[in-house]
C-alpha cells in the first residue's frame, strides 16, 4: 500500500463551509420550543447512587441528573443529601422549561428517594401523582438444582 494523501482545503473553501455552518446553526437556534406545563419525573434510588430525569407526557426525556454528576463521589453518592441537590438542580431545569406540575415515579431501595422527593416537593412544583414502580418478583428466580455428591 502506498502512502495516505489528505487533500487540504485552500482558506477560501474552509471559511465558505464556515459561514454555512453558521447560517445553519443560526436557524436551529431561532426555533423555539413550546413551554411544558406538565412532566414526569423518575427518581432511581440505588445502594450506590441516586438518578433523577425528567422527561414530558410521552417520556421524552427533557433532562437528567445524578449524584456522580453534580459532584459527589463513593459511599457520599447515596446519601439523602446528596439525592435533594440532585432533585433540586432537576427543579431548576424544570423551571427554565416552564414545568409547573409533575408526575413523580419512584424506583429502588436506596436512602435517597424519600429526601429527593421533599425537596422536590419543597421547591414550588406542584405533584400531581406519585407512584411506586419499584420491581418486585412475584415468585423470585429459579431455585439452583439439588447438589449431587
Amino acid at each position: 500500500m502506498g502512502k495516505k494523501r489528505i487533500a487540504s482545503q485552500t482558506e477560501e473553501e474552509l471559511l465558505k463551509e464556515n459561514e454555512k455552518m453558521e447560517k445553519k446553526s443560526g436557524k436551529e437556534m431561532k426555533i423555539e420550543t413550546p413551554k411544558i406545563r406538565e412532566a414526569k419525573v423518575y427518581i432511581s434510588s440505588s445502594y450506590n447512587n441516586t438518578t433523577v430525569s425528567l422527561a414530558d407526557m410521552k417520556g421524552n426525556v427533557l433532562g437528567w441528573s445524578s449524584a456522580g454528576k453534580i459532584g459527589f463521589k463513593g459511599s457520599k453518592k447515596a446519601t439523602p443529601f446528596a439525592a435533594s441537590k440532585v432533585a433540586e438542580t432537576i427543579v431548576q431545569t424544570a423551571q427554565k422549561i416552564g414545568v409547573g406540575k409533575i408526575h413523580v415515579f419512584i424506583k429502588g431501595v436506596g436512602s435517597g428517594r424519600d429526601s429527593a422527593l421533599r425537596s422536590l416537593a419543597a421547591k414550588g412544583l406542584e405533584l400531581a401523582a406519585i407512584k411506586d414502580i419499584t420491581p418486585i418478583p412475584h415468585n423470585g428466580c429459579r431455585p439452583p438444582k439439588p447438589r449431587r455428591v
